[in-house]
């Protein structure tokens, strides 16, 4: 194959020098090529149930080849190997006589082959200009369903621990919402105040289904912001009041917790807490999920305007799986209403000893930072060490830097973390000082680095 394709040949045998890429380039890039084939046979409904339905209705599967086969060839020739792979393949398209279109569309998948990952474990997907902004880009559906697909073949062909069903969900999620963005058409997005209208309707027809009182409900929702309804579907929403109504007389947390069901493979377990808002209830929460060996996927931070939190964390246990187990469930449920009741025990819940091994790898600890203007907050990207108890070691420095969290993506790749807050400073503002910025980024690397 690589001397039929000289672009290939010169990733043959090529190294990928961390611990998540288990492959050489052309080994990774055979098994995209099978589990693509695979994405088209029966047996892949139950593990793949999307791309499954996607893949066998693909006009021109042989494009999806294509784009697969180019998709990573461009590494270790210096610069962006998206950009030098959509190069290449343009090149086997002319020779190969392929239509215009086709080329179009093969390099266009190969220069965005990273784009649907990076945006669905990075970005806040639940803020509508997200959506409207990669829908954007991908155009029409055509392009949607084949990114897809890819992407669900290239993140399986990379290590198949890095598929787990949380993943699985995000991916979708952000399928599904652009596909809805398309079929509205482009010119015309549901904008941020029809969102949380309908949010809104869908919720409380919910709980009036329930038996809820609507007046109790409607008093809540007046303390609660825009955000809450832009963050959560009508379904979590319910839920979630319902809990809080059901609770309002009892002075410990409310801690919520939803597993998906049996016949969904797909997703995480939800946990809420609903709580007096306290210095320290990040790095407290994370850091009593890190002893129940609870992984943090996602966490959505809230806060009403009366002070109470509206935190929703998503987590896996440490074999990346859901937890279902009706005993296992009640067990975390007890043990973060002990540890969360008191908040003058925080501090000692943050810095107390973790049980399992520090692992020692040499990933240099990088922090960005920049504006995420449309929504008034600042967005920090950390890319460390994993290491037990790092949640609550970057809880504990937002609260000397007197940062508050609103959102945060979490992404395990390997031997290290790719991290995602969405922060501002305690009055709600952007963080735009920036000598505050240089303090935060500095003391996250004192902390984090195992290089220095």
């Amino acid at each position: 194959l690589g001397k039929y394709l000289p672009a290939f040949g010169q990733a043959v045998g090529l190294m990928q020098h961390d611990l998540f890429h288990i492959y050489t380039v052309d080994a990774h890039t055979l098994h995209l090529l099978k589990f693509i084939h695979q994405f088209r046979q029966p047996e892949a409904r139950k593990s793949f149930p999307l791309a499954s339905a996607l893949a066998p209705q693909l006009p021109k599967p042989e494009l999806l080849w294509v784009a697969g086969l180019f998709h990573d060839v461009g590494k270790g020739r210096g610069g962006d190997h998206s950009l030098l792979g959509a190069r290449d393949v343009e090149l086997f398209a002319e020779q190969h006589g392929l239509s215009s279109r086709d080329t179009r569309l093969v390099s266009w998948l190969v220069e965005h082959h990273l784009t649907l990952s990076i945006v669905a474990q990075k970005r806040d997907i639940t803020d509508p200009d997200v959506i409207r902004e990669f829908a954007t880009l991908m155009g029409d559906e055509s392009r949607l369903d084949h990114l897809y697909v890819l992407t669900v073949a290239d993140i399986n062909a990379t290590n198949p621990t890095l598929w787990n069903g949380w993943r699985a969900s995000l991916l979708q999620q952000l399928y599904t919402e652009t596909r809805r963005a398309l079929r509205r058409g482009l010119d015309n997005p549901l904008e941020r105040d029809e969102w949380v209208h309908e949010t809104r309707t869908e919720a409380r027809a919910l709980l009036a289904a329930l038996g809820a009182d609507i007046q109790r409900v409607d008093r809540l929702w007046r303390q609660l912001g825009e955000e809450y309804f832009l963050q959560y579907a009508p379904s979590e929403i319910a839920w979630q009041t319902q809990g809080i109504l059901d609770h309002h007389e009892s002075a410990l947390p409310l801690v919520l917790i939803s597993a998906p069901s049996d016949t969904m493979a797909e997703g995480g377990t939800k946990v809420f807490i609903h709580t007096r808002s306290v210095d320290d209830l990040f790095a407290a929460t994370a850091a009593a999920m890190e002893q129940l060996g609870l992984s943090i996927q996602d966490a959505r931070i809230a806060t009403s305007s009366n002070d109470w939190t509206l935190n929703t964390f998503i987590v896996l246990d440490d074999q990346g799986r859901a937890i279902r187990d009706p005993q296992r469930i009640e067990e975390i449920r007890v043990h973060l209403v002990e540890e969360l009741d008191d908040p003058d025990d925080y501090p000692h819940i943050v810095t107390r000893h973790t049980p399992r091994q520090l692992r020692h790898f040499k990933v240099p600890t990088r922090v960005l930072i920049e504006q995420d203007p449309a929504n008034a907050r600042t967005l920090l990207e950390l890319t460390a060490p994993d290491r037990p108890g790092l949640l609550a070691r970057v809880g504990r420095i937002f609260m000397e830097q007197n940062i508050a969290l609103t959102a945060a993506k979490i992404a395990t790749l390997g031997e290290r973390v790719e991290d995602v807050f969405y922060i501002t400073d305690k009055t709600g503002a952007a963080l735009t000082d920036p000598e505050h910025q240089q303090r935060l980024r500095q003391r996250l690397i004192e902390e984090l680095d195992v290089t220095q």
